[in-house]
């Protein structure tokens, strides 16, 4: 009898230290572009926790303690940086006391830190809406810049966890092929989108523009996260014929009444765009989300509300 309480201790130990040392990485990812990410580079080798949706607005974001829970168990912390995040963040990192994922640490990792940022502003006042001082951080329309974060990210796992770093790198060597077939493909589609012009909603949208041609030529925000007035509206809405814009943009989490009004006063079409993984029925990948931006793009060019 002891001997067999003896072996069903030793196999429960061995179990459980088998458990341990194949538990998967805590990866909490702040916005779902990352989460996804994550989950094609770090296959099962992660557990991916993302904190926000598609469809809530990634600079108000709140300090939850379902939040401050899942960072307080995290061996890497994945955010945008460059100050998006910087309404919430520094409250959950302050409350969760993980000193693994502090910044500085190697548990920390910006997706902005790897890329060059485009809109820096001249000028640091606060007067001139929610500017941020390192440049514009949406990053994630453009999957150039995603190819350049997978990268970085397949790095930054195999630093923190060694005894998975080839299957990192390998998965990541697969996405970036599977996205630079896919961007090739949508390139050639977008080939219509070079040099059309648009307005937008909020500031969002530079990269994107940057990768299709495309141009951004106003925004219905008067200033970065401050919302329109009617003064505003009416001067814009005399201005956009000589700007020549063909349609008018917004993202999936933004309200779309302004986006419609100005659409609708200026007889150009609304385009809803997913803006990240999970914004619409068609984006439930990250190819998926960069197709579906094309396809509502091209249908918007033609005429068509998105």
């Amino acid at each position: 009898m002891k001997r067999m309480i003896h072996t069903l201790a030793s196999f429960g130990f061995a179990l459980f230290a088998s458990a341990q040392a194949h538990a998967a990485f805590n990866v909490f990812a702040c916005e779902p572009e990352w989460g996804a990410l994550t989950k094609v580079v770090g296959g099962n080798d992660v557990d991916v926790y993302t904190a926000t949706t598609a469809l809530q607005d990634p600079h108000q974001i709140q300090a939850r303690p379902a939040l401050i829970s899942r960072l307080r168990n995290a061996d890497l912390l994945f955010c945008t940086g460059a100050e998006l995040e910087i309404g919430w963040l520094p409250v959950l990192l302050r409350q969760a006391s993980n000193g693994k994922v502090q910044p500085g640490q190697p548990g920390y990792f910006e997706a902005t830190s790897v890329i060059n940022l485009l809109e820096k502003p001249t000028r640091l006042d606060r007067a001139e809406g929610d500017i941020h001082p390192a440049g514009n951080p949406h990053i994630q329309t453009d999957p150039r810049n995603m190819r350049m974060v997978a990268a970085a990210l397949a790095k930054r796992l195999a630093t923190l966890d060694p005894s998975n770093a080839a299957g990192y790198q390998q998965r990541e060597q697969a996405f970036d092929q599977a996205l630079g077939a896919a961007m090739t493909k949508m390139q050639a589609q977008a080939a219509p989108l070079k040099g059309v012009a648009f307005v937008s909603y909020h500031k969002a949208w530079i990269y994107l523009a940057n990768w299709l041609g495309m141009s951004e030529v106003a925004n219905i925000e008067p200033k970065p996260g401050v919302p329109p007035g009617s003064a505003y509206i009416a001067e814009l809405l005399d201005k956009i014929p000589s700007l020549k814009a063909k349609m008018i943009v917004y993202a999936a989490y933004e309200d779309p009444k302004p986006s419609q009004f100005v659409a609708e006063k200026s007889h150009l079409p609304a385009v809803m765009l997913p803006f990240t993984v999970g914004g619409d029925d068609a984006s439930k990948d990250i190819i998926g989300f960069y197709q579906d931006t094309v396809n509502r793009l091209l249908a918007a060019l033609g005429g068509k509300s998105g």
